[in-house]
């Protein structure tokens, strides 16, 4: 985890480049890029011990903008929805038999849903959090099964749980974004276009 927030810190210190400035951004509404669709391919790591260890892969996120002026009419805000999939992939040993490693890997597709909802708190600043749910699916290694045992399959896992993300971007301009995203189950960093 430490590592997780080192990486934060050092994407901060280089986007930001010099001391913030206040702004009044977050205080007038609708003064947003206007954008149809954003398209965010993106790095993934996964941090939490789906496999054992820490995974780490790619992915995409694809968001919707559907209120412009979002949940609160007096700040700068936006309400989106979010759909994506990121393809991870785990280095850890499964299941021991006497000292033997069985299934030592696996990779994990992520299907994330989310609700986006956005505050522009400053002139190239927006922040977000995302709750929802995703769908997963796990595609372990073959050498899981010993082959001296009968009956054995190679599993996979299948199901549904709670997604949450916050995150924040930088925007270069109204159509490009360097995009944070730290949430369960990935810590993503992507280029957003708009």
């Amino acid at each position: 985890m430490r590592w997780v927030i080192s990486v934060g810190a050092a994407l901060l210190a280089i986007v930001s480049g010099g001391p913030a400035r206040a702004d009044d951004t977050i205080r007038r509404p609708g003064d947003h890029p206007d954008y149809k669709v954003e398209i965010e391919p993106q790095l993934a790591l996964g941090w939490t011990d789906w496999y054992g260890a820490g995974g780490y892969g790619a992915g995409a996120r694809f968001t919707i903008p559907i209120v412009d002026k979002g949940f609160v009419p007096s700040i700068n805000d936006t309400v989106a929805i979010g759909f994506g999939a990121d393809f991870l992939h785990y280095d850890a040993c499964h299941y021991f038999n006497g000292g033997v490693g069985y299934g030592c890997g696996a990779n994990y597709l992520f299907l994330p849903v989310v609700m986006q909802w956005n505050f522009y708190v400053a002139q190239r600043w927006s922040v977000f959090a995302e709750p929802g749910l995703f769908l997963f699916h796990g595609f372990f290694d073959t050498s899981y099964c010993d082959p001296r045992f009968a009956g054995c399959g190679y599993p996979a896992s299948t199901g549904v749980d709670f997604a949450f993300f916050v995150g924040g971007r930088y925007h270069f301009s109204d159509t490009m974004a360097l995009t944070m995203r730290l949430g369960y189950p990935t810590v993503t960093v992507g280029l957003s276009f708009l």
